[in-house]
Parts: structure tokens; sequence; C-alpha cells
């Protein structure tokens, strides 16, 4: 994809250089969890600082309702930006403002003024057409930043030239949520392996009884329709499940936990694949010269549901082909099991993500691109 570069932009020195980052960071009790994605811009913010350059960012946080909240205030973000980058300046919570989400050409004009430059290294909000992605290019020379670019040279470079067998791995709770990039992938995977919640959907149109898991009922037409077309997906052959009485993330609520089929007792509940399917699945991954896995196995978050997202990510970084790994469950799964640093890719969007798998394109893209 022909995005301008960083480089593009000529002689830096003494311009102010306006940059979107996506500095949306896991937060509790007002104290950041993970600073993966500050981290992940410095690259970016240290090129434009190096160059001589004035800058100031820009990022949303959480999701306030138009309105200043002192719960999604910049402020911890700012003191950990300015530990890792002192020199540069980064400005309140976007979403403060309904001008930002609405695309306001005023909130544009006055998040822009002043500013010489702008580059867009948010990969995680360039899928959202929200004043501050797509508004500054269309009155400022503009850029991609070094993650932005990156993002777009591995996501885009799956549905063209990866190197085969390509396997998916898609998990997380809703087929609703990311139908658009299962067909994508169909397209493009040779084995393409469900696990997580969505699964049972699946399972629930091959005609198994799902007790009490997660069932989106409206969509088992659509996935009976996806298996009957003889697409590769890979559904698990035994489920970790959580009898009656118990609670997710409560151990001592009582409630059994066992290995049953595919199909589940009444009042049952499917919380992570079975040690049978790990292993099919692993045995897959081993195979393939290209992986993309987005979306946990099961309830990882409880150690009782986590052995099948753990030996999944175990086999994704012994992977001996390229490993991609997209949405935020999926990253943070990999950096609880201490695993993150053995995928080749780990990306910082999920939604912008999967619909850059989708569609090929994202609006903050074509932004760049300057297409309206």
């Amino acid at each position: 994809m022909d995005l301008p570069r960083l480089e593009d932009l000529g002689d830096l020195q003494g311009q102010r250089v306006l940059v979107r980052c996506d500095f949306n960071v896991p937060m509790a009790d007002g104290a950041i969890v993970d600073d993966l994605r500050i981290r992940a811009a410095l690259p970016t913010l240290r090129y434009l600082v190096d160059a001589g350059a004035q800058v100031t960012v820009c990022s949303h946080l959480g999701r306030p309702k138009g309105e200043p909240d002192p719960v999604y205030s910049m402020d911890s973000v700012r003191k950990r930006l300015a530990d890792l980058a002192p020199a540069v300046n980064l400005l309140e919570n976007l979403r403060f403002d309904p001008g930002e989400t609405s695309d306001d050409p005023s909130f544009t004009e006055r998040l822009i003024e002043g500013q010489d430059a702008y580059v867009n290294d948010a990969f995680g909000a360039s899928h959202r057409a929200h004043a501050s992605v797509v508004g500054p290019p269309r009155h400022l020379p503009s850029a991609a930043g070094r993650l932005l670019a990156r993002e777009v040279e591995v996501l885009g470079g799956l549905r063209t030239s990866a190197r085969r067998p390509f396997v998916g791995i898609m998990g997380g709770a809703k087929v609703s949520d990311k139908l658009g990039a299962v067909e994508a992938l169909l397209d493009v995977v040779d084995e393409l392996i469900v696990g997580g919640g969505m699964c049972f959907t699946f399972l629930a149109a091959r005609g198994a009884s799902v007790g009490s898991s997660l069932l989106e009922k409206d969509m088992v037409e659509t996935c009976a329709r996806l298996l009957d077309s003889g697409a590769p997906i890979r559904l698990p052959l035994d489920i970790t499940a959580l009898g009656p009485g118990g609670r997710v993330g409560d151990p001592d609520s009582g409630g059994e936990v066992r290995q049953v089929g595919t199909s589940m007792p009444d009042g049952w509940m499917g919380l992570d694949i079975g040690p049978g399917s790990a292993v099919e699945f692993c045995d897959l991954i081993a195979e393939a010269r290209t992986v993309l896995w987005n979306g946990p196995m099961g309830v990882f978050e409880d150690e009782r549901f986590a052995a099948g997202t753990r030996t999944v990510a175990e086999a994704v970084a012994d992977c001996r082909g390229f490993t991609v790994v997209g949405g935020g469950d999926s990253v943070a799964a990999a950096r609880l099991f201490g695993l993150d640093g053995r995928m080749d890719h780990v990306s910082t969007g999920g939604g912008a993500a999967l619909e850059l798998i989708e569609r090929g394109d994202l609006p903050g893209l074509a932004a760049l691109r300057g297409e309206r």
C-alpha cells in the first residue's frame, strides 16, 4: 500500500508536528497495566524529535461520553510518556470532545491549529473515521508513522503473499463480531482453527448440544452455510466445561470441571477447548509457514480454563514459520504466558487488524493517501 512515510515530510527542523497515537492502554485504579502501546510509538517519536521537530501527541483513552471525565484523564499516560520521550507533549483525551467521534471539521481545525505536519501512528484507531484520524490529512502534509507502516506491511501482506501452509486461529466470544474477518480469511488460509466462545455457534450448526455455553442463535444458519461450503474450518473435538453451580473466575463457588465431547449436558458451560483439540491444533500450527492468531481458545483469565489458550500460544511461539498475533486478548494471553517475545509480529490493533484483513483498507489509510 503506497502510504507517505516520515521521510516524505522533508526537513522537519523547527516544524510543529501533530502525531496521532493509540495510547488506549489498559488501566487499573488509575495506573497503567501494560505500556506496550506507548513503547510501540517510540521509534516514530524519536525520529521526529531527532529531526528537530516540536512534537505534540494526541490520543483517546477509554470511552468517555464526549465530555471531560477524570476517570479517563491522560495524566498517567502523560507521566509514562515523559519518562520515555521527555521532549514530547501530550494533549488531553480526544474523546472528551464529541467532535472527535463525529469527525466534526471544527474540532479538526482546533486540533491542528499551529501545526505544520501530521503523522498517523495509531493503527489501533485507523479503522475509525474520527476527526483526529481522517481530518488532519485534509489540511496538512501527512505521513504514516513507523508503527502504522509496519502493521500495514505485515497484515496487508497476509492477504497477498503469505507463505503456505497458512493457518489462521480465530477465537473470542462472538461469531457476529468476526464474521467478516472469518469469511475473508477463508479465502486465503489453508486451515482456519476456531475456538473460544464462538466455536459453540459453529458446533450447534453441526447439531451438537452446547448446554449453557455462549450461543448466538441468529448466527447458527450462517455458520452452517460456512461449514457446508467445504471451507477448511477446524472445530474442537473436545471441550473443558464447568458444571451447574460453578462461576467463572471463582474456583471456590463449586461446580465440577471436566472434559466432555462436543455435545454438553444441560446446564454445563464450555469454557475452553479440551486437550485433544489442543493437540490437533498444535499439529496444524507446527507445520505452518504462516500463522495468524486472533482470539483466545477459552477464558484464560481463570486458570481452570487457561490450558487450551496456553497450549496454542506455546505452539505459535514454537512455530518456525512467520507468526502474527492480533487482538487485545490474544496479546494479553501471550504476555501473561511470557511468550509475546517469541512471536514475529505482535499487532497493536484488534478491530483494526481484522478490518484490514477483511477489507484491505482502513479510513485512516485512505486519508493518508489523500482519498475522501
